[in-house]
């Protein structure tokens, strides 16, 4: 864990930036998509046999699979099966106020002139959900309901399998409650280009989105343009503003921070937990915290692993300058942890999604109160926002011309302006109009 302070800040940020992304795994990314390109399930099978725990015979699971799965979770685990459904209707409910946000008009612009917009969802959507050190049940729900709530046609969903040929059994429950239409066992670079490309069993779709490692990454990245993606993610991360208040205890404070850093810090070792404090003295009872809890953290190898590379303390000295480093941090979790939070909020531009207050657990966003736990990293939440109904939408224009005063100043200002670029093509087919 590293402490810093404020005027520290610049050098260590242009270093950390300076040493880049390598683009390690990109010419295996390459190989595999070119391989899928030509030989489809053949290629994506054999890769399964070298990357995945095991190649299914066939990569579709019936549905009545995940129906059974969900059925067996609601036998065997009922407190996690009333989770899931608790957090399933809080982003159902999210997700269709969103969608509320994208509506179609048209607007009169002149006479003559009727401009309009048209919000259509797209056909079909995939969501890739990993199964690495950790299943990712929620990411289920953070995906497909969504895309459900946008009005996608139909949405599939991909994960690795398992020993047995399927993905994890409480990833299947997840999908059958919260409806995802297909089902495939698939992961990896394999998964994101079979479905971007298409192949004898594997539908092509028109988005894929969910997270995944460097190389699901990497094919996103490759394919975008063949497909929609959401977003190339990388390691997640958390910035905690923190400021006790005179009559806040710094202890209690440094206990929550420690425990919203290692939730952070526990996902892998390149996840990065960062703090910004306003006093040595928190930012010692902050260590102090990080060591008590590390001694009976399960994942203490893990989370340690994470601190020790990248883990962060920045002390500053004055608001202002909190809140610059913020704003170039561009977290894709920011929580606020200061006692006057209402006036930081307006001044706070870059982060995937923030957390106002104490209470306002991050944790709390990754599973169950309806936000997507699906954001920007790396920095890109200095122009991204995360998943959401909006990734699922394209938002179209139309034009509808009568005779009118309005629409004959268009077309002629189309007409010179056309001859102005050299376009006689474009100037003649307004002209013709005339």
């Amino acid at each position: 864990m590293k402490i810093i302070k404020d005027s520290e800040f610049d050098a260590y940020w242009k270093d950390l930036a300076g040493r880049g992304d390598d683009g390690a795994g990109s010419a295996a990314v390459q190989h595999i998509i070119a391989a899928v390109r030509a030989e489809g399930d053949a290629a994506v099978r054999r890769f399964a046999s070298q990357f995945d725990r095991s190649s299914p015979e066939k990569f579709e699971v019936p549905r009545s699979i995940a129906a059974a799965a969900w059925e067996k979770l609601k036998a065997g685990d009922g407190e996690l099966a009333a989770a899931l459904e608790l957090a399933a209707d809080h982003i159902r409910r999210f997700s269709l106020e969103q969608k509320k946000q994208f509506a179609d008009f048209e607007y009169p612009m002149e006479s003559g002139l009727i401009t309009g917009q048209r919000v259509i969802p797209v056909e079909k959507a995939a969501i890739y959900v990993p199964a690495g050190r950790f299943p990712l049940i929620s990411t289920v729900l953070m995906g497909v309901i969504p895309a459900l709530s946008a009005g996608v046609g139909e949405v599939i969903l991909a994960s690795p399998p398992g020993d047995e040929g399927l993905p994890d059994p409480r990833i299947l429950a997840a999908a059958h409650l919260a409806g995802a239409g297909r089902i495939f066992a698939i992961g990896g670079a394999q998964a994101v280009a079979a479905l971007a490309i298409g192949t004898e069993t594997i539908p092509r779709v028109d988005i894929i989105a969910g997270p995944g490692n460097k190389y699901v990454a990497a094919a996103k990245r490759l394919l975008f343009g063949e497909v929609g993606i959401d977003f190339v993610a990388g390691p997640t991360d958390v910035l905690i503003i923190a400021g006790s208040a005179p009559q806040a205890d710094p202890t209690a404070q440094a206990d929550l921070v420690s425990a919203d850093m290692l939730a952070q810090a526990e996902h892998d070792p390149d996840a990065r937990a960062r703090v910004l404090v306003n006093s040595p003295e928190l930012a010692g009872h902050i260590t102090a915290a990080l060591e008590r809890r590390l001694r009976t953290l399960p994942t203490a190898a893990i989370a340690r692993a994470s601190l020790d590379a990248g883990g962060l303390i920045i002390i500053y000295d004055s608001k202002d300058e909190a809140l610059r480093i913020a704003n170039t941090i561009a977290p894709e979790h920011l929580e606020l942890q200061v006692s006057d939070t209402e006036n930081w909020i307006p001044l706070l531009r870059n982060y995937g999604s923030l957390f106002i207050g104490e209470k306002s657990a991050e944790v709390l966003g990754d599973y169950s109160a309806g936000i997507n736990h699906t954001l920007p990293t790396s920095g890109s939440a200095r122009f991204s926002g995360g998943l959401g109904v909006r990734h699922f939408l394209k938002t179209v224009t139309t034009l509808r011309c009568a005779e009118g005063e309005g629409w004959e100043a268009a077309r002629h200002a189309a007409e010179i302006i056309a001859r102005a670029e050299g376009l006689a093509g474009h100037a003649e087919s307004a002209a013709s109009r005339n």
